[in-house]
């Protein structure tokens, strides 16, 4: 309480002008602002947090408050003349251009479902105008999820509806989602807190946006890549140039100005949080020196000629001056966090100790936008000490230790046993010490995860800490772990390989996905050669299990490979089946989707030593 009243004192509330940004434009809002499946199931419920106004509770981080109450602003807005946002439908944002015939359409959100609601709202007020393209900005879920709700994949195929991605995107995604899809996608679950009870002692917000839709995810694979910075492109009449920013927020990402509207869209590159060099989800470290390189390209190639600059998050920033000062704050952010880092580094500090004392210039923390809502200055200094040094400290105590489980026992033991250890927590918790009683408290749950009594206060400590949080992320990763200690599993709320999106997948990234689920060891003793003839792609594909890894290539005419012990005749939509839809594979011979020469039964035994992700893996218990 202490912190959330000198948090209220200090920073500058007076500032306002983010709150006259978010109304700015407004058309209409979605009433009610709640959005179902087919099934009658809510997959996006904006109204849920209709409390989210007046004075802080002191539940809430004072700025986190602020901050969620600009996002669950919802709605059509007019950025500029020709070009409309759909805001608080999902995570992120849709944005429409007008064209001369219909309209292009900018990060389809998450969700099928509501990227339908926000093209339904436009449209009420706009006109209804058809789609004649689609971009995607990067490559993450929430920005291409939605494109089943504003297209059609026949419409794609057909040539009417052109979708413009940067180079690299289907790659990106698809390792995203697909190969580390399943551990993602239940971090998500407690980064976001889409199950979390809403209110002021539950979720709140994500900062970046409040929390992610549930609906159904889909991928219209691009059509069109972008593959260099200065790539001009017309889509229905409307002048694009494109700045590629790879390695930033994503991957597989791009900036792109309009000339005739002067307005600049920016992507996730730059937004009114501090973002994340590494998210709290997994991903791939990412790099706040090229990072900042790219804005500093931004702003010489566009922003002294643009009145406007919008994102695919939060509100968009009118003046060019503003533009300026904005994109260069954020800029000096990452550049910020990155050398700094290394400096300290290199004196020999490791990440956590960096972390801790790691201070942000006065004239960055005064801006809102460089509060850590969605990133952290903590999380982010870890990264990039992960980035350059990797896991390791130097410390070669470090360099073996033991696994949790077995780490735990033994620190419970060294405590004089589990109820001493839950005393000496007790009295961290009643000290205000949170941190301290969470570190002993983890160890009892590890060594004992039947121990009601560590597990409860373990809960009101996850709590507590969450409540002083002032990133969305962390309180919901807090509060999620306290939920599931009082509750049990919430597993993962969101879909992570929909159907659309498996159908995607190349063959060669099908043979990818299967590789990452072998189980190494029961497969030690097998040796299987396959192959595998496409008649639709025109193509004979190896497999070869050994050594409990499946690798796989193109065959060619003269490769002089042995012969295999089967060969299996199919489309790749039979593979997917076949492989990754558990369809039967007698079945599938039955019905002629696939023809088998050599032994039938090698199928059976990559089968037979094939995990299965489990998308409800304990996290804060053993």
């Amino acid at each position: 309480m202490d912190q959330q009243q000198q948090l209220a004192e200090t920073l500058p509330f007076d500032d306002t002008r983010d709150f006259a940004d978010t109304d700015r434009g407004f058309v209409a809002a979605l009433e009610p602002d709640v959005v179902k499946n087919a099934d009658g199931k809510v997959v996006w419920d904006n109204d849920s947090y209709s409390f989210i106004q007046g004075t802080c509770p002191n539940s809430v981080n004072p700025s986190l408050w602020r901050q969620s109450q600009l996002v669950i602003k919802q709605g059509l807005y007019e950025v500029v003349p020709g070009i409309y946002q759909i805001r608080g439908l999902d995570l992120s944002n849709m944005t429409i251009i007008e064209g001369d015939t219909g309209i292009i359409v900018i990060d389809p959100m998450i969700s099928q479902e509501t990227a339908a609601a926000g093209l339904k709202l436009y449209r009420a007020h706009r006109g209804d105008r058809p789609v004649t393209a689609m971009i995607y900005t990067h490559s993450h879920v929430d920005h291409f999820g939605g494109g089943y709700g504003v297209t059609t994949p026949e419409d794609v195929a057909a040539g009417k509806v052109p979708v413009l991605a940067p180079s690299g995107f289907m790659d990106h995604a698809v390792s995203e989602n697909i190969y580390a899809g399943t551990a993602m996608a239940r971090r998500s679950a407690y980064m976001y807190g889409a199950a979390l009870p809403r209110g002021v002692k539950g979720q709140v917000g994500a900062g970046l946006g409040q929390t992610t839709s549930t609906g159904t995810t889909t991928l219209i694979p691009p059509t069109r890549d972008i593959t260099t910075t200065g790539q001009e492109e017309v889509l229905d009449g409307v002048r694009i140039v494109f700045q590629m920013t790879p390695g930033t927020e994503a991957p597989s990402e791009m900036n792109f100005y309009f000339p005739d509207h002067r307005a600049l869209c920016i992507a996730e590159n730059a937004t009114h949080t501090m973002h994340n060099v590494l998210t709290l989800r997994g991903a791939l470290v990412r790099d706040p020196h090229e990072w900042a390189k790219y804005l500093t390209e931004s702003i010489s190639m566009f922003a002294g000629k643009s009145d406007v600059a919008f994102a695919s998050h939060h509100w968009p920033t009118w003046g060019t001056e503003n533009i300026v000062n904005f994109l260069s704050t954020q800029r000096d952010m990452f550049g910020y966090i990155n050398d700094q880092t290394l400096r300290l580094l290199n004196q020999g500090y490791v990440g956590t100790e960096i972390a801790e004392m790691f201070q942000m210039p006065p004239a960055l923390t005064s801006q809102w936008n460089t509060h850590g809502y969605y990133g952290t200055v903590s999380h982010n200094v870890k990264a990039v000490y992960q980035r350059y040094m990797g896991w390791f400290d130097g410390n070669p105590a470090h360099l073996w230790e033991h696994p949790p489980v077995e780490s735990a026992q033994r620190h419970v033991e060294a405590m004089g046993g589990a109820r001493d250890a839950v005393r000496k927590a007790q009295r961290a918790y009643d000290d205000g010490d949170y941190r301290w009683a969470a570190q002993i408290l983890n160890y009892v749950i590890f060594a004992d995860q039947h121990n009601e009594a560590a597990k409860m206060l373990q809960a009101s400590t996850f709590e507590q800490l969450g409540y002083g949080a002032e990133a969305g992320t962390w309180r919901n990763f807090y509060l999620s772990g306290a939920y599931e200690l009082r509750n049990g599993s919430f597993g993962t709320p969101t879909e992570t390989a929909s159907p659309s999106m498996l159908d995607s997948l190349s063959v060669d990234q099908i043979f990818d996905a299967l590789s990452l689920q072998i189980n190494g060891p029961k497969a030690w003793d097998l040796h299987v050669v396959t192959d595998w003839v496409f008649t639709d792609e025109h193509v004979t594909h190896r497999a070869e299990l050994r050594n409990g890894v499946l690798v796989h290539w193109d065959r060619t005419p003269d490769d002089n490979a042995p012969a295999p012990q089967a060969t299996f005749t199919l489309t790749r939509k039979a593979l997917l089946g076949l492989l990754m839809g558990g369809q039967d594979p007698a079945a599938a011979v039955k019905s002629g989707a696939v023809q088998v020469s050599g032994d039938p039964s090698v199928l059976g035994q990559i089968k037979g030593v094939v995990d299965k992700p489990d998308p409800n893996f304990a996290i804060v218990t053993p």
